[in-house]
């Protein structure tokens, strides 16, 4: 397999499926992802007259994406990075420290309440499927002999779900040390939760937003408190679209939609950081990783890649530093961070960079979708429908 050939495949794979072939026009009008269209076998990326410059941005952006992704994202990039880590980091006990990872059961998400249950703490598993949660449990208990482990069953792309536990959470336990943003989800067409929000934002942003909104107030109390959101490299080749947060304008390309969302966690964990200077925010790329997430939502890529995945355990590497090391809460907090070091949010000349405008609109859509549930959840117990209750479609 040639490396020309790999980034060939890359491109397709991970980032948009851009390929160049005989010309054909798009109107200018055309939203960019309309470029990307599949016909008679082919994908036409061609644009004319105004809209070039942008496409040949796009083109800059998955080429630099892919060129930093072969050298640093791979098992081969983790090695050599790690070459320069401080195993002291990690040379602690969390003892008394809680926890709380979605996502748990499996991949980074459960290679890290293995790292963390190893050092002592208190493990709250966040999952969506009972049986793989008890199983998982069963696992890190029977391993380590820390019994600290507890199961919460919540599905993240149900928005009302997850406001409800971090209510319940909140009033069951008097502090949370940690909260690991890990679960994710990567859904290749349009489908709606019981809300009415596309699954792909419900997921990775909106269950983001309501679960470590929900949850700052009792961070706030705790000691040394943190929040880590994994993220994704892909991310690099997106701007933030405040005017489409839901991927309702012209093709729907999940991983597309999976990149935007892992841009809005970047957006939002800046934001954090601001707002709240007590807490230390930070936001991950794991790097390539081999997980089942990976493997049933990309099958060529994982299959193309094969052992140059990294391990789970060198994906979450970075994660356990962030939440248990005294050097990560030493970095300045809202920065992207990457085998155990920040990294820039933008590629060089990239053109993704977000106005405060774009940034106050974003917020201010997640306030109002937020509010919603709230009021929905309100109007219920009342056992009365409110007209006024603001609706999410």
């Amino acid at each position: 397999m040639t490396v020309s050939w790999s980034a060939s495949m890359l491109l397709q794979l991970m980032i948009g499926r851009e390929q160049h072939i005989a010309p054909a026009s798009v109107s200018c009008d055309a939203n960019p992802s309309q470029w990307l269209r599949k016909k008679q076998g082919n994908w036409l990326v061609h644009c004319t007259g105004s809209c070039c410059p942008l496409h040949i941005m796009s083109i800059y952006r998955n080429a630099i994406w892919f060129l930093n992704g072969i050298q640093q994202y791979t098992r081969k990039g983790y090695a050599a990075a790690s070459k320069d880590f401080e195993t002291k980091d990690l040379d602690v006990s969390v003892v008394g420290r809680s926890f709380l990872i979605t996502g748990a059961n499996s991949g980074i998400g459960k290679a890290t309440a293995m790292a963390i249950a190893k050092k002592g703490g208190t493990v709250h598993m966040v999952c969506r499927n009972k049986d793989r949660a008890e199983e998982a449990r069963t696992e890190i208990v029977s391993e380590f002999g820390n019994a600290e482990v507890y199961i919460h069953v919540v599905d993240m792309s149900q928005t009302r779900k997850v406001w409800e536990f971090a209510e319940a959470f909140k009033k069951e336990h008097p502090s949370l040390n940690v909260l690991i943003n890990n679960a994710g989800c990567m859904i290749h067409k349009r489908e709606l939760n019981a809300e009415g929000l596309e699954m792909n934002f419900a997921t990775n942003t909106m269950g983001v937003y309501i679960l470590t909104q929900s949850l700052i107030p009792l961070l706030q109390k705790s000691r040394d408190p943190r929040v880590i959101t994994v993220s994704s490299g892909g991310m690099l080749v997106q701007s933030l679209r405040a005017d489409d947060l839901q991927s309702e304008k012209g093709h729907f390309d999940g991983v597309m939609v999976y990149a935007q969302n892992k841009r809005q966690q970047v957006v939002l964990t800046e934001h954090w950081a601001k707002a709240n200077p007590v807490i230390h925010f930070s936001v991950m790329h794991p790097g390539w990783v081999d997980t089942p997430a990976v493997s049933a939502a990309m099958p060529q890529f994982h299959q193309m890649m094969g052992d140059r995945l990294r391990s789970v355990d060198q994906g979450a590497d970075t994660v356990v530093w962030l939440a248990l090391s005294r050097a990560a809460a030493r970095k300045r907090s809202g920065r992207f961070f990457q085998d155990r070091k920040p990294v820039p949010m933008h590629l060089p000349l990239a053109w993704t960079h977000s106005s405060a405008e774009e940034i106050h609109s974003f917020i201010t859509q997640l306030e109002t979708l937020a509010r919603a549930v709230q009021s929905r959840h309100d109007a219920d117990l009342r056992g009365q429908t409110d007209a006024s209750v603001p609706q999410f479609v």
